[in-house]
Formats: structure tokens, sequence, C-alpha cells
């Protein structure tokens, strides 16, 4: 390159930063400006919550639908999530607990739905996240719920039969196992300590590189990461936090048997999201002990058009071979195909309890 042509990329680079400049000063001010508009609607809404699950999925729907690029969707949606969040906590701080503790995937979930500007509380059992938000200890819990490629988080859905919390909101989270330890190769690796489902998640990977290693299951991923930062020989799979939080390395990255997959949380609170056009209905019924009692259950469904994306049974622990079934539907319960389902299954099923209509998750 000449002399002349290298002080032209000079320039032009310095032409394009001085544009960048004044793009982020104008970034700042519009930023701003939105909080200021924000904290007008808080003074407006005379103490009615700030946080609007419908609302925000739409802003964040209409956001990525209307982004021309270069910049991909998925991160035009997380630089959103920030400002709302950062807006939000000017109309009213929230406080959300998860299963801790810090440093799983749990916490990751908190993070993608609510942002930085929240205080996550980190509870040892998913019992007392579920209790802190019906005492009014957090305003929201965050909690598994699924996982594709192991099932039902069987103790939330228990507890979700007798809270009085509503589903507000879903979370689906991309989950990336990892394999974390202090030395720095898997020679001499005689434990493996990990939450039951991410060992499950990894038995393949376990399989081939592990095989001679015990498998210890714990309470979650951040537990077992810090066994594995105390203990010589031992190691953790989890989330890329964990090994940030106890000071790790990562061995092994994406060592889960399934590249999709993917975790499922629920938002609890004491909310009911008003329709957000693209909406989730969960709820549990019993099913009379007759033959054809189940499709005759499941045929308002049918009836009415309704689109059922999930069921799962468990134990209903009321009578031996008795079962619950959870279900997931497409759509708002104050739609007109959903309320008229509803209505049908309140006359026939001998239990039903919705456990909230909420807008579906992005990927």
């Amino acid at each position: 390159m000449s002399e002349k042509e290298s002080g032209s990329a000079t320039d032009a680079i310095a032409g394009h930063r001085a544009a960048i400049d004044a793009l982020d000063a104008e970034l700042v001010r519009l930023v701003n400006e939105r909080a200021r508009r924000a904290e007008a609607i808080g003074r407006l809404k005379g103490g009615a919550p700030a946080y609007r699950p419908e609302r925000e999925a739409d802003v964040l729907r209409r956001a990525v639908a209307a982004n021309p690029g270069p910049v991909p969707g998925e991160a035009i949606g997380r630089i959103l999530v920030e400002v709302i969040s950062a807006c939000r906590a000017l109309e009213e701080p929230l406080r959300i607990a998860y299963l801790g503790p810090p440093g799983t995937f749990s916490e990751m979930a908190v993070a993608k739905q609510f942002g930085g500007s929240v205080e996550s509380v980190a509870l040892d059992t998913i019992d007392e996240v579920f209790r802190a938000a019906e005492t009014g200890t957090v305003g929201f819990a965050v909690v598994p719920v699924e996982n594709s490629s192991e099932g039902a988080v069987g103790i939330s859905l228990d507890l979700l039969l007798a809270t009085p919390l509503k589903i507000c909101a879903e979370i689906v989270l991309r989950v990336h196992q990892n394999l974390l330890a202090a030395q720095p190769s898997l020679d001499g690796i005689a434990r493996v300590y990990s939450h039951a489902q991410s060992l499950a998640q990894c038995r393949g990977w376990l399989a081939r590189h592990l095989p001679q290693a015990e498998r210890l299951a714990v309470a979650s991923n951040a537990e077992a990461a810090r066994r594995a930062a105390a203990e010589p020989g031992a190691c953790a799979i989890g989330p890329a936090l964990a090994a940030q939080r106890y000071g790790l390395a990562i061995l092994a990255s994406n060592i889960e048997d399934d590249p999709r997959n993917m975790t499922r949380f629920a938002v609890l609170g004491g909310l009911e999201p008003g329709p957000s056009g693209r909406d989730r209905t969960s709820l549990v019924m019993s099913v009379p002990n007759r033959p054809g009692a189940l499709h005759a259950l499941l045929s308002p469904l049918a009836r009415h058009g309704v689109s059922m994306t999930r069921i799962e049974s468990r134990p209903s622990r009321q009578a031996v071979w008795e079962y619950m079934f959870f279900v997931d539907v497409e759509g708002h319960a104050s739609d007109a195909p959903v309320a008229a389902a509803l209505a049908e299954l309140r006359g026939i099923a001998p239990f039903l309890k919705i456990l909230g209509s909420y807008p579906s998750a992005a990927l």
C-alpha cells in the first residue's frame, strides 16, 4: 500500500470512528429518554407492577422483527433486555429467587429474562424458591420445569399443583454443558460431580472419555463446581458461568449428547399477564379412572381448534395408580377458542387448575 493510500485509509477510519462516537452519544441520549418515559409511566400506574411480561415480550418481538441487520436478532434482543431491565429498575426494584448457588443454569435464565438490573437471590432448593415467592420475600421465582432430552422436573410440577403462584412467563435456555476442573487435563480424574439431569445429558461423552470415573449427583451444577474446586481428582459438569465463579478451567466444551439440548424455566409470581399475541396456557387436571377418560378430556381442545404442545403425567398422590395430567396449549386463556375449551373442561374434569397464561418464549 502506498503512502497516499495508507493516509486515505487512516482518514477513512478516523471518519468512521468520529461517526461512531456521535452515534454512541445519541444512543446514550435515547436510552435516557426511554428511561424518563418509563419513570413517567411508573408514576401514572399508581403502584401497579413494573414488570409486565406481555408488554416486554411484545417490545422484544417487534424490535427483532424490525431488525435489518447486520447485527443478529439475538444480539438485538440481549441489548434490549438490558435496556428494559435498567428502565424497569427506575420504576420498581425487583428481587428474583432461583435455584442456587450462583453459577447455575437457573441464574443464567434469570439474566436472560430480567437482565442485570435486578437482585438475584440464590436459594438451596426448588422448594425454598417457591416459598420465597409465596411469602413475598421476593417478587418472582424462576424454576426449571423441563429439559428437552431428560423430560420434566418432577419436583417443580408437584409444587405447581399446590402453589397459589401463577406462571407469568417462560424462559427457554440453550444448555451447553462443559467439563470443569481445577487441574489442566483429564489425567487422574476419579470423580465427576453434577446435577443428575446434567449427568444424564452427558452419558455418551462420559462413557467415551471418563469411563472409570465415579459419577456423583449433587443438588446443583454450581455445587458440583464448588466441590471440584476443593477436591483433587474431581471435576464438574456445568455452565461456563460456574467455571468463572469457582476459578476452574474448562477441559472440554459442549459435551452434551444432544446439541439441541434446552431447558425450559417458568417465572412464577402473582401476576396474570394479558394476551401478548403469541401465548401459552398451562393447566393441570385429573382424569376419571375409566376407559376413554383421557380422550374425553382432550376432545374439547380438538373441537375448538386449540393446539396442545405438551402433556405430562404425574402420580396424583391421592390414590394408587391415579394421575394428574399437566397440559400446555397454544393461546391465552382469554382467547375465544381456549376460553371455550376450558369452559368445557371445567364441566367434565374432576379437578382442573389453570397454572397460568403467559407469553411464549423466544429461543
